[in-house]
């Protein structure tokens, strides 16, 4: 929900927001007209790593068309993101650290991000940017919290994590081809391969926007190469599966063997066709005259999805070692940034974009509490001082922050890091072991100089502590993830899904509860839905139940349907607990797939 600030502010007071906002002489920018402002396309690949681009040393994956965007555009070395999906996306939106916007992991309620968290579209579009995404949000799905409730005009989606995860359509059956998916917050059937979808969509919205006269904000932030890899370009993936992958597999859990081959095979095809669809991008920005001041930005949100080739480092999805975290960025900009530009020995992140955007685009109007910076005049000018700072990146499982847990420090060449597992919740040792290394002379992070530097790392261990003491307390007066609203006129029906069930499990079998707030009161049907994958033993009494704060309730299920219908409850307003369960007659538990309420 947007708040308009004027003062753009870091943590720690590392950087005055005037210094933000002051050009090279110290004078503020003029706001650009509209036809003077860029346009900004954003894509975002989703588990694609560092080392999977030609132009970065990958010989077994073709990326002809992001190669050359690469040599056109300014680089930024040293970028970072988290080491999963929606802490890197709250991130992003925000250019806060996700800790502070209740972002904190990917399911379970903890993906759902606050929501008077101002987002990049909510101040773009309040500066006359048509705004839209296209494909994983992964920041919750019900209303306050969808895209169109953050300021997306326009949004085409998937629901939770991916397509085939918990919060997808039980029709969709996880499919990639002609997918259901969300426009505007209504289930839509689509034509095609979901990537081509979702540029083909994003390329409609562009020109609309141009017929209109206003610039345009695309974020298309793609699913591939993410799992499931049972539906992938069908033709690519003929010309990958014969391919001897064996030599970009490293070490670790994964075998050099014919199943991890066809997994590889079937992620290059998945990425080879990005990489098409980023050649069919630039053809429309050429066609449409609109190359030259639109800003296009291709980075991916975390490192990849098996061990594979990553240029040297080591890491991959999920760790906070550099294969983990570090990201390739490509930033095109005709009119302002000169092709071949690079950035080096100079740290930015996910947290930067926002207001590196924003002053590109000259709004005005600018949240005072975020913890990027624009880095728009470093890019320019590669040579000029950028002040050093510490970045904090933490991701573990968990309903909260766990001090020292899954972390890294990175300040100028130093890398402080406690590489403490990250599907263990808690840190429970009595001292972290920390690991110190010099990116700039080891940029794999095999020489441990923790012991050999211990005021560096003293002072490290330091930043992090102010960086946990500052997160820690912004939100502790609302403890849990933000509440899901039903309310008639927003969402209606509202469908809860697996994805966002509060202190359950994924698998084997899933249950918990939801937080909700009932914005009406009234008259309630409300269907509880099993896990499609269920084997239901028929021969059995199964009961859905339901216990709505004080008030239980019960309603046969079918095994057929694999639903249970609640008709007419009268539901008080208020929030609550909305806790749905499918239980045998011998005590037997079904796994909650969706529990969907519909006013009267």
């Amino acid at each position: 929900m947007m708040t308009n600030f004027k003062v753009l502010s870091i943590w720690g007071g590392l950087l005055t927001g005037a210094a933000l906002m002051m050009g090279p002489l110290g004078a503020a920018e003029p706001w650009p007209t509209n036809k003077e402002r860029p346009n900004i396309v954003l894509v975002m690949t989703d588990d694609q790593g560092y080392g999977d681009f030609g132009c970065l040393g990958n010989d077994w994956i073709r990326t002809p068309e992001i190669d050359a965007m690469a040599a056109r555009s300014a680089t930024w070395q040293e970028f970072y993101v988290s080491p999963v999906c929606s802490p890197t996306r709250a991130c992003l939106m925000t250019g806060r650290y996700n800790h502070r916007t209740k972002c904190i992991d990917t399911f379970l309620g903890r993906s759902m991000m606050a929501t008077d968290e101002v987002t990049i579209a909510e101040v773009l579009s309040g500066a006359g940017y048509r705004t839209g995404i296209f494909g994983k949000w992964h920041l919750g799905d019900n209303y306050p919290m969808r895209p169109s409730d953050q300021g997306f005009e326009y949004s085409l989606v998937h629901k939770g994590g991916g397509l085939g995860q918990p919060a997808d359509p039980r029709d969709n059956k996880g499919r990639y081809t002609d997918a259901l998916l969300f426009e505007n917050d209504r289930e839509v059937p689509t034509v095609g391969y979901c990537t081509d979808v979702f540029f083909d969509r994003a390329f409609t919205f562009m020109r609309k926007s141009q017929q209109q006269g206003k610039p345009f904000f695309a974020y298309v932030a793609l699913n591939a190469p993410h799992s499931p890899f049972h539906d992938v370009p069908t033709e690519l993936y003929e010309s990958y599966k014969n391919v001897d992958f064996a030599s970009i597999i490293t070490e670790g859990k994964q075998k050099k063997d014919k199943k991890e081959n066809d997994k590889l095979a079937r992620i290059a095809s998945m990425i080879t066709n990005i990489d098409d669809n980023m050649g069919r991008l630039f053809k429309e920005l050429d066609s449409m005259g609109v190359t030259e001041n639109t800003i296009v930005i291709f980075l991916t949100d975390n490192g990849p999805n098996t061990r594979r080739y990553v240029a040297g480092f080591q890491g991959k999805k999920s760790e906070v070692y550099e294969g983990g975290v570090r990201t390739p960025i490509w930033i095109q900009w005709p009119a302002q940034l000169k092709a071949g530009t690079v950035v080096k020995e100079s740290v930015a992140a996910h947290i930067d974009l926002m207001p590196t955007l924003l002053d590109a685009c000259g709004v005005e109007e600018i949240p005072a509490n975020l913890d990027g910076r624009s880095v728009l005049q470093k890019l320019k000018q590669p040579d000029a001082a950028l002040e050093k700072r510490p970045l904090v990146i933490q991701y573990h499982r968990g309903d909260e922050i766990s001090k020292y847990h899954s972390c890294l420090v990175r300040k100028g060449a130093w890398k402080l890091v406690h590489p403490s597992g990250t599907q263990k919740e808690k840190f429970t040792g009595e001292q972290p072991a920390w690991e110190l290394y010099n990116l700039k002379s080891d940029p794999g992070e095999r020489k441990n100089l923790f012991a050999a530097e211990p005021e560096l790392a003293a002072e490290l261990i330091k930043e992090y502590e102010a960086w946990y003491a500052s997160v820690s307390v912004e939100r502790a007066d609302q403890p849990g993830p933000p509440y899901i609203v039903i309310d008639k006129e927003k969402e209606n029906p509202c469908v809860l899904t697996w994805q966002d069930m509060i202190e359950g499990t994924w698998r084997p079998t899933v249950v918990g509860y939801y937080k909700v707030d009932f914005a009406h009161s009234g008259r309630f049907d409300v269907r509880v839905e099993a896990a499609w994958g269920h084997k239901i033993d028929k021969s059995k009494k199964w009961t859905a139940r339901l216990k709505i704060g004080d008030k239980e309730f019960t309603a046969p299920f079918d095994p057929e349907t694999k639903m249970g219908v609640f008709e007419a409850l009268e539901l008080p307003a208020g929030k609550c607990k909305f806790e749905p369960s499918i239980r045998s007659e011998s005590g037997e538990t079904l796994s909650i797939y969706h529990a969907r309420i519909m006013h009267r």
